[in-house]
Order: structure tokens, then sequence, then C-alpha cells
């Protein structure tokens, strides 16, 4: 990047180089890299008054402050934790629903009870209750370890490469449950409410994989 009379400027270069090799949350990685620049344009201007002309002065601060290779790591890290948390937060929150679609596909009133194909249903909603409620609990011990106790112990190195698996897992039941409450309220009397269920449930599966691919990618990041 250049700066005023189209030369180079050392601190734009280094942001932009920074903001390409991070990856996370939006806002968190915007407040970072916010952050960053400020603390490099301060340096600068430091070394501006007492004397040093600004390109001078600007890749002063840039080796001053360490390179992209020595810097990225550790703000990855950062990131990775606040993904972990993103994603943790939103298990939390949408694993109960895969258990209300277990509770609403198990008492349902089945047209035909010895049909197998919506007590196949059933079975698969049992399993994926199952399932939602490992990583129920799995992301909210990941919001504790990173939140209150990340104040007394440091985060576990793993954890969120086992946030970003639990997310995924809960994307999956979600994904294998809207065919199955579809089915179930194809073959129901209570087919509205399942059919609502279902259309939730696809919509969750969206948000869910979404944030456990970024964890997992972050978390790639992270421990390379």
């Amino acid at each position: 990047m250049t700066g005023a009379g189209g030369q180079a400027d050392p601190v734009a270069d280094y942001e932009a180089a920074l903001t390409a090799v991070l990856h996370g949350p939006g806002g968190a990685k915007a407040r970072m890299i916010e952050e960053l620049r400020d603390g490099l344009a301060d340096t600068a201007e430091a070394h501006v008054g007492a004397g040093m002309p600004y390109g001078q002065a600007a890749l002063t601060a840039v080796r001053e402050f360490g390179t992209v290779e020595e810097i990225a790591p550790a703000c990855q890290r950062e990131l990775t934790i606040a993904q972990a948390r993103h994603t943790a937060r939103v298990v939390t929150l949408t694993a109960p629903f895969l258990i209300a679609c277990w509770y609403l596909a198990r008492t349902s009133g089945l047209q035909g009870a010895t049909w197998q194909l919506p007590r196949t249903a059933q079975s698969v909603a049992v399993c994926l209750a199952g399932a939602a409620i490992v990583a129920a609990l799995l992301a909210a011990a990941a919001l504790a370890a990173t939140g209150v106790l990340a104040r007394r112990l440091p985060v576990p190195h793993r954890l969120p490469s086992v946030v970003a698996w639990a997310g995924t897992t809960t994307s999956v039941a979600m994904a294998v449950a809207t065919p199955a409450l579809a089915v179930a309220a194809a073959l129901t009397a209570d087919w509205p409410l399942l059919a609502l269920a279902g259309a939730l449930s696809a919509a969750s599966h969206a948000v869910v994989a979404s944030s456990a691919r970024a964890s997992r990618r972050c978390a790639r990041l992270t421990f390379v």
C-alpha cells in the first residue's frame, strides 16, 4: 500500500499482511487489527516526533513490533479461542432444540403405529438427542474453560479442536434430523408442529455448520 506522495506505507502493508493470515470471528479480528494498527501508528508517530522521516519511522515501528510471522501465531491463538467460544455458544443454544425435536417425534401420534418408517424416524431422533446432550455438555464446559476459569487456569491446548468437532457433530445431527422430522410430520397427526421443527432444524444446521467449519479452520491454523 502507498501513503502520501505515492510512497509505500509500511504500517498499512503490515496491517494488510496480518489481516490476510488471521482467521476468526469478524468482530474480534477487526478489533485486534485496529488495536495493532493504532499501536504501530503511535510508535511511528513517536519516532517522527523525535525527528525521523515518516517512512523510516514506520519501518522502525514495524521492526520493533515484530514480523508478521512472529506476531501471527499469538494473534491466531486468541482468535481461535474467540471462535471456539462462538461455536460453543451456538451449540449450547441449539442443542436443546434437538432434544425438543426428539421429544416431539417420540410423543407424536402416529397414523398407523405398526409402520416401520415412522418408528425408524423416532429411533433416529432418540440417537440425535443423545448426540445433542453430549455436544451441549462439551460446549458448556468449553464456555466455562474459556471464560471465568480462563482467569485462573490456562485454556486446554486442544479445546478449540474439541469444540469444533462438537459443533460438527451437532450440525450433522441437525442435518439428519431435518428429513427424519419431515418423515414423521408426513405420518403423524401433529404434522404442523413437526414440520415447523424440521424447518427450524434446517436453519439451525446452517448456522452451526458455518461456525463449526470456521472453528476447524482456526484450530488447524493454530496447531500447524
